[in-house]
């Protein structure tokens, strides 16, 4: 600070803050007491332990449990629930006494205080990649549905079969399992306040989110369908220019949902290997079904020509940049129920 270098016994701090604490505890009543799941026992002298032994009432007052185990030894059933007050308590391994360790939801194998910020920083990283897996897989859904009943109600021909699902499924599973799960944390992953521990894993905030992503991936390939059909275009060459909408603006929804924060530049270059073999999975597989006969005829496509790839390009660039947009009042949606 603005006095120099100032250095704290982190030991001494703790006990300090654990004494105003139960001083203040101790002002308004007696403190309660938490019972130890195995009583600890410790040796002292026999004089000692007489001491304790007539001082019991006044030791319950103070929260503490002790009774005569022996001559020289005295058994703790019970201490003030100092650490329980905490939502996490945390002792050392080595040099911390059972007692601690007993009562602790945490204890630090290596006594490195360290560990304590990277496992911060590790929980933070999986809480917030599973909740950009689960805003994916809620707006995902939301087209392939759509596509599925879409010719039902429209009468339009039958675009997705056994066979189109099951490629769908081999792009949006391996994306929530492997994708997501191997994105690096954000850049103020460690500046942002603590969140509530009663908050959902998927707030109100991310579920309007997830369903706005789907309800224009929806509108963006239905679009594409309906446009294509007035126009004449062959069942099979439709169904071929629906799919690859679809996938396209599936990919799109990976790159919206890799961060709820950052840039799209920063979603497009940030490294993630799994990422991009899931990607160059999907550009093989497509341009296999439309140059290989036979994997047309499996996906029951018909030729497509450089305007139809561009309608589908233009469909998912259309849908990356509106929801890009739209991150902003997210994320003060989300800033605002973290400060809360």
């Amino acid at each position: 600070n603005r006095h120099g270098l100032v250095l704290v016994d982190a030991h001494a701090a703790h006990e300090r803050v654990l004494y105003e604490r139960y001083k203040a505890q101790l002002q308004r009543g007696a403190i309660p007491s938490q019972a130890l799941l195995v009583p600890e026992l410790v040796r002292v002298g026999e004089a000692e332990a007489e001491r304790l032994e007539a001082q019991r009432e006044e030791l319950s007052r103070l929260g503490l449990q002790i009774d005569r185990a022996g001559p020289e030894s005295v058994a703790v059933r019970a201490l003030p629930p100092l650490l329980a007050k905490a939502d996490i308590g945390i002792a050392m391994g080595g040099r911390g006494t059972d007692v601690a360790r007993e009562a602790a939801a945490i204890v630090l194998l290596d006594d490195d205080f360290g560990s304590i910020v990277k496992a911060v920083r590790l929980g933070r990283r999986i809480y917030d990649n599973l909740r950009k897996a689960m805003s994916f897989i809620l707006a995902v859904h939301f087209p392939i549905a759509g596509l599925a009943l879409l010719p039902l109600v429209t009468g339009l021909p039958l675009l997705l079969g056994p066979i189109h699902i099951a490629f769908l499924e081999m792009i949006i599973d391996p994306v929530c399992s492997l994708a997501f799960e191997a994105e690096r944390e954000a850049d103020d992953i460690m500046r942002r306040p603590p969140r509530d521990p009663l908050e959902p894993l998927l707030p109100r905030p991310l579920v309007l989110w997830g369903a706005l992503q789907g309800i224009l991936a929806l509108l963006a390939t239905g679009g594409v369908l309906l446009l294509a059909h007035r126009n004449g275009m062959p069942a099979d060459e439709l169904r071929a220019l629906v799919f690859f909408t679809l996938v396209f603006v599936i990919v799109s929804l990976i790159f919206v949902n890799r961060s709820f924060s950052s840039s799209l530049r920063e979603a497009l270059l940030r490294p993630n290997r799994m990422l991009l073999l899931v990607i160059g999975f999907v550009i093989a597989v497509l341009a296999t079904s439309l140059i290989v006969p036979a994997a047309a005829a499996l996906f029951r496509f018909g030729p497509l020509h450089a305007d139809d790839l561009g309608v589908t390009a233009a469909a998912a660039l259309t849908t990356l940049i509106v929801l890009e947009l739209s991150k902003f009042p997210l994320r003060a949606a989300l800033t605002r129920r973290a400060v809360k």
